[in-house]
């Protein structure tokens, strides 16, 4: 039931970033409603449930008729009352592996006649959330060229996984490539484990610090040697996704290396996404990734702003 007085008998497939889904039988697509705009839930499913302060739970819902609050009971009869709005993620635990997929692909293109000028630039993310953990995987390519002037060419890919914990901590680990023209960056690998946690997590919003070890490994395209160095890293990650039908994202991640005396990278990370009708959506962003011992003198830092139409799963 919505607080509009609307309701929906159908099955509640996920709630994740303050929008559930509900699939029903009188509707080809599936039902996409604001998690603030629900008022009560009831459901004999069971569901993975994380919960404000990090709490994890698993267990059908029944709302407590005129509050705001809603009843868990577990498989061993334990029953915990939870305000609605401190429910910040559920899926129902027999989840088939579709429903636990996400995925993004947007591109932007560029003409100009002055010297022929033309740039193109592709993000794609695919993403899987298991019971208590995310898998993800993201590939970006910048691409430009001109009359008389060198190609410029950006490559940013990883993998990503993350284990959630108690109290909000978590696993992380990564394995990232970069290659760019500006930096003479032929390919850059990085190895990355560590653990953090989140400050804030809600149904509207989260903010997560972090830190652990890397490896770095780099080859260059203008003959520089090839360097390999353990770096410590801290970053923090801020994701505003209920702003209407606007979300934020930013990210910045410092990495002091502990085998090269007094070098520092750094990478920053900046989007901005509007939600269109029918999944489609428009994105503007930058990337920055900084390095006070580039290969190249003069060229420590890289960025590429982008501003494109994409859809999403």
């Amino acid at each position: 039931m919505l607080k509009n007085g609307d309701v929906i008998v159908g099955e509640i497939k996920s709630m994740n970033k303050g929008v559930v889904v509900i699939e029903t039988d009188y509707s080809k697509s599936d039902f996409t409603v604001e998690w603030s705009g629900v008022k009560e839930i009831y459901s004999p499913v069971v569901f993975m449930l994380n919960l404000t302060g990090g709490r994890k739970m698993n267990g059908t819902i029944q709302s407590i008729p005129g509050t705001e609050k809603v009843i868990i009971t577990t498989a061993d009869g334990q029953k915990s009352d939870v305000k609605v709005d401190d429910i910040i993620f559920l899926k129902g635990v027999k989840a088939d592996f579709l429903s636990r997929l996400s995925a993004s692909v947007d591109a932007g293109f560029s003409l100009s006649k002055a010297n022929n000028l033309q740039q193109i630039t592709i993000n794609t993310a695919i993403g899987y959330t298991a019971n208590k953990s995310m898998l993800d995987f993201y590939f970006t390519m910048v691409n430009s060229t001109q009359d008389n002037i060198d190609p410029t060419k950006r490559t940013d890919a990883g993998i990503n996984y993350k284990y959630e914990l108690q109290k909000d901590w978590f696993l992380a680990t990564s394995v990232n490539f970069l290659s760019n023209t500006e930096q003479a960056l032929k390919l850059r690998t990085i190895g990355k484990l560590g653990a953090g946690n989140y400050v804030i997590h809600t149904n509207r919003s989260y903010w997560a610090l972090s830190g652990g070890f890397s490896y770095n490994n780099e080859s260059f395209t203008n003959g520089t040697a090839g360097r390999n160095s353990v770096e410590a890293y801290g970053g923090t990650e801020l994701n505003l996704f209920d702003i209407g039908d606007l979300s934020l994202f930013n990210s910045l991640f410092v990495y002091p290396s502990l085998t090269e005396s007094g070098r520092v990278r750094a990478d920053f990370k900046f989007d901005t996404k509007y939600d269109l009708p029918h999944d489609f959506y428009i994105k503007l962003g930058l990337t920055l990734n900084y390095d006070n011992r580039p290969a190249v003198a003069g060229k420590e830092s890289d960025y590429v702003v982008f501003f494109n139409i994409g859809w999403e799963l």
